[in-house]
């Protein structure tokens, strides 16, 4: 069968990781062509700042080199502009020519930086900080003159005038407004910052408006509105980005600020996508790499075939990346946004923490001098937690502090938002792996590989893990069987951070004492590669590979003699969730009993997920077993509609699939996470729509596939 056609007009982060995704997902489906108009592979561009500070080589940022694209069989065109979409007959043209039919069509242009209408702003001299090449412009400028100026007090400019001062030049920096970073900072951690930054050796020049760029040929400084004027030979504009939608305006799609894009990243043109610093989600344009990430998740989902769950935004937060600074700031922080619910300055320690609250919720976070804690807050801002569980997430100050918090984070924490990169993976690469250093967990499981903002709690969590061993884990680590020493946990990192690969190779890489394995390890991959790739790691010459079979059995109890048992229909919620959950694959046999009361004789709390009408509405069990040893469920929740009884039910049972071990019965998992653990997650209503989203998007695919089957079938 021929591929289809799939091109991609940018080589940068976005496209390329919406590529990654797809290669992992479907591997044979596409054919794919890459148009970069830079001359390098794909690199990160976030870390262009610590090249520039010396902290990082320009080699050291490639993400995907050469032999990447060859190895994938994709087509790469580098130095390549495309000056052309014609959206009828579905191909691309670029400036030298090259024309490239397509079938799908990702636009990736990314952004460009925003250059002000300065007079003398585009003389020699005058350069911008968006790629490889401004870098290599700024190193060649400080070997030949020493004083630098950056227009612009934002996030990137002040990380380009690090990098300067690095360099040996002179740095002013230029701001418009009353203190530093302050879509990001309010006015005490921004005053803290200047005050750190002109220890340093930065000069800062606030409030102040630039007229235009002095010098004949070139530039030779500054002059402000008010008259007065500042020596410079290199000068860096850093006022922020233009989303680069040129192209897609003159093509006839829709735009806006950028590419208009639907929760599923299309645009107006069909077989046409967005993703990016181009796209523009629900108003909304993002400069940041974990939003860039989550919608190209989406859209590789959309492309191969699933039916993923809609991207509904982002978080927007930042993190400088400046030697010696620590800053984090997520949410809303400015007072017109939100209330103050702690504020804490450590005059010692060099320390402040800000929380921000609205209507009971967090809603921001601003960390100077230990950003320790931004994966835990941003966290809580994602998941609008109460504010009451602030208490729970405040670290101690002093030596111990990122100690503690590595110790107290639970392992399904995310600790790499970029990424996706929970603290039980990290503990296993350095446990189970055998990974040493902090470089070595990037490697193997990428996390602070993109825009580095969590590398210190990454650290704090490979330490953490260096000191106290297996000791320091939480989860269960006893071998998956008597073939490897790897634990489930282990195995389910290693199969989500790998593209699918041969069952016997991927045994071969965890050191399986025995190359072929056994029916319990093969059926545990065969189990997590579905879970998480939606396919097996088996290729056409292995046979070691077992389906499961362990789905859903439902039992459904309904009597009318009992006066309760009239108000619940006790068919129609089991029918439902035997639907909902069709074909789902389970790590065991999962028994479930729904009964319009608990005066029925159903079983209902000793049965794996146990479902009965009762005074107060339908009450949710899991856990029951009625084997020996004979457990009684454990109540989760009571709701007051079929409708939720159905989608709490799901949501269990999702989290079963994803966090037990192949193999483990739903008590044991129980007993194992935790019920209140449990409780926490599948009662936060937007936790609770993920799970049933992806449990459906399963089903789905499920089904899709076996359309394909009989539609091959058929042509048989």
């Amino acid at each position: 069968m021929s591929r289809e056609r799939l091109v991609v007009i940018g080589n940068g982060m976005a496209g390329i990781k919406c590529i990654e995704e797809v290669i992992k997902l479907a591997p044979q489906k596409y054919q794919i062509t890459v148009f970069g108009n830079e001359p390098h592979p794909n690199y990160n561009r976030i870390l262009l700042s610590k090249v520039l500070q010396g902290d990082s080589s320009i080699e050291s940022i490639v993400i995907n080199d050469w032999s990447w694209y060859e190895e994938r069989g994709i087509r790469l065109y580098t130095n390549e502009t495309v000056t052309q979409i014609n959206t009828e007959s579905q191909f691309v043209k670029t400036v030298s020519g090259i024309r490239t039919d397509y079938d799908c069509l990702i636009i990736a242009t990314g952004s460009s930086a925003f250059i002000p209408p300065i007079a003398g702003v585009h003389k020699q001299g005058v350069i911008s900080f968006r790629n490889i090449n401004d870098c290599q412009t700024m190193m060649a400028y400080a070997k030949k003159y020493k004083k630098a100026a950056v227009i612009g007090g934002g996030l990137l400019g002040l990380e380009a005038a690090r990098g300067l001062l690095n360099l040996g030049m002179e740095t002013d920096v230029i701001h418009n407004a009353p203190y530093l970073m302050n879509r990001q900072l309010d006015r005490m951690s921004a005053d803290l910052l200047r005050k750190e930054l002109e220890d340093q050796g930065m000069r800062f020049w606030l409030s102040k408006e630039t007229e235009s760029i002095t010098g004949l040929n070139r530039a030779k400084g500054i002059r402000f509105t008010n008259g007065n004027t500042l020596e410079a030979d290199l000068i860096v504009i850093s006022v922020g980005i233009r989303p680069n939608i040129e192209l897609a305006k003159k093509s006839g799609i829709d735009i806006n600020r950028a590419i208009v894009v639907d929760d599923y990243m299309r645009t107006s043109k069909p077989n046409i996508y967005a993703v990016g610093e181009c796209a523009e989600h629900r108003g909304v344009a993002y400069g940041l790499v974990a939003p860039l990430y989550e919608q190209g998740k989406v859209l590789a989902s959309m492309l191969c075939g699933e039916s993923p769950a809609p991207y509904k935004g982002s978080v927007p937060y930042a993190q400088l990346k400046v030697s010696g600074v620590e800053v984090f700031s997520a949410g809303d922080i400015q007072p017109d946004q939100a209330d103050t619910a702690v504020q804490i300055y450590d005059g010692i320690r060099g320390t402040y923490k800000k929380v921000t609250m609205k209507d009971g919720v967090v809603r921001g976070a601003i960390l100077f001098g230990d950003a320790s804690e931004g994966t835990q807050l941003l966290n809580l801002v994602k998941n609008q937690a109460p504010i009451s569980q602030l208490a729970a997430n405040t670290s101690s100050s002093g030596s111990h502090a990122k100690e503690e918090l590595a110790a107290n984070m639970p392992d399904r924490e995310t600790v790499c938002a970029c990424n996706a990169v929970s603290k039980g993976a990290i503990m296993c690469a350095v446990l189970e792996e055998g990974m040493q250093t902090t470089d070595e967990v990037r490697d193997c499981t990428k996390a602070s590989s993109s825009c580095g903002g969590c590398r210190p709690m990454v650290d704090a969590i490979v330490q953490y893990a260096l000191t106290h061993g297996k000791a320091g884990q939480s989860a269960a680590a006893e071998p998956i069987c008597g073939c490897t020493e790897t634990s489930h946990e282990s195995l389910k990192a290693a199969i989500a951070s790998s593209s699918p690969i041969a069952t016997v190779d991927l045994m071969a890489r965890l050191g399986w004492k025995r190359p072929l394995g056994c029916t319990i390890c093969q059926a545990a991959i065969h189990y997590y590669a579905g879970l998480y790739h939606k396919q097996t790691f088996a290729d056409d010459n292995e046979s070691l590979v077992l389906s499961s079979t362990n789905q859903l059995e439902m039992k459904i109890h309904f009597e009318s003699r009992d006066p309760i048992s009239q108000l619940y229909n006790s068919r129609s919620v089991g029918a439902e969730l035997q639907a909902l959950s069709h074909n789902l694959q389970f790590p065991s046999v999962v028994r479930t009993a729904v009964a319009s009361s608990l005066h029925q004789a159903a079983g209902v709390l000793v049965h794996d997920i146990g479902i009965t009408g009762a005074p107060a509405g339908w009450e949710i069990y899991a856990g029951g077993h009625s084997e020996h040893p004979v457990k009684q469920g454990q109540l989760i929740g009571i709701v007051d509609s079929d409708t939720i009884a159905v989608s709490l039910s799901l949501a269990i049972l999702q989290l079963y699939r994803e966090k037990a071990e192949y193999g483990e019965a739903i008590w044991k998992w129980v007993e194992r996470e935790g019920i209140v653990e449990i409780r926490e997650m599948v009662l936060d209503p937007e936790y609770r729509l993920e799970l049933v989203e992806r449990a459906e998007a399963s089903v789905m695919l499920h089904k899709n596939d076996e359309r394909q089957g009989e539609e091959i079938c058929g042509n048989c």
